[in-house]
């Protein structure tokens, strides 16, 4: 019989796996879809998508949980792609406004069908209960490693 410790021992390789085969799947997509497009662009797109006409680019990397650098690496990318525009607010030359322009819009409606399938694909055969529980064993191990510095 496995003790914990063996059982625990891949988790960190349990979770690659299964973050790749997610992104694969999207990757997949966008190929079929003829789209340009890489897994952080479509997250930093959508986000400026669902936060509206006034997010700046400091919420996007509170919100994405990227550094300051990549995320700046990604927006320039898209402002290139003609996607997003990056200008200042207006009295506040600290703070970049981030806009979709529409070729941003046009690829968010040719791609948020395709990833509400895919989101649905995900949870094909959970229940709500289950699914609650794998989010909240997901939390509990982030935590665990935001604690890790912390307890010392």
């Amino acid at each position: 019989m496995l003790n914990r410790i063996d059982e625990i021992s891949g988790i960190g390789l349990h979770l690659d796996l299964v973050l790749r085969k997610v992104q694969d799947a999207y990757l997949r997509k966008f190929k079929e879809l003829e789209i340009d497009l890489t897994i952080e662009q479509w997250v930093i797109l959508y986000r400026i998508y669902q936060l509206g006409d006034n997010v700046s680019q400091s919420d996007i990397v509170r919100s994405n949980f990227r550094n300051r650098a990549t995320t700046s690496r990604v927006i320039g990318g898209m402002e290139k792609k003609d996607w997003i525009t990056k200008t200042r607010f207006e009295g506040d030359l600290k703070r970049f406004k981030l806009e979709l322009t529409p070729q941003g819009r046009e690829v968010i409606a040719v791609i948020e069908p395709h990833a509400q399938i895919l989101r649905k694909q995900a949870i094909k055969g959970l229940g709500t209960e289950e699914f609650e529980i794998f989010l909240k064993v997901l939390n509990q191990i982030g935590e665990n490693y935001d604690n890790l510095f912390e307890d010392k």
